[in-house]
């Protein structure tokens, strides 16, 4: 499955409703290691099973990036039942990031 386009319009129904824990990879196209993050987040989104994975661009939806308190790009963060469970900053392996998704 594809990575979901997230925005501040469908942040809430996409990822604070889902019944199943979701990465959203909070990113900018100017970004150069968001740039190198996004061929994983890709594979994660085509390798996990049970879990989703979204991307949203902080340029273009600043609600939602400010309401996360996301400062320095990449963050990704895992929410689960409408929380954020788990957060990383920086590039992260493709592995990690599946086995984090997978443990919540």
């Amino acid at each position: 499955m594809a990575a979901i386009h997230l925005t501040d319009k469908n942040f809430k129904k996409e990822v604070l409703e889902c019944d199943v824990p979701i990465l959203v990879d909070f990113f900018a196209p100017w970004c150069g290691p968001c740039q190198m993050m996004e061929p994983i987040v890709k594979g994660v989104s085509e390798e996990v099973t049970g879990a989703k994975v979204g991307a949203l661009n902080v340029d273009e939806n600043p609600d939602t990036a400010a309401e996360y308190d996301v400062m320095s790009l990449p963050t990704l963060k895992i929410f689960k039942s409408g929380k954020v469970v788990k957060e990383f900053m920086g590039i992260q392996t493709k592995d990690r990031l599946k086995d984090e998704l997978m443990s919540v």
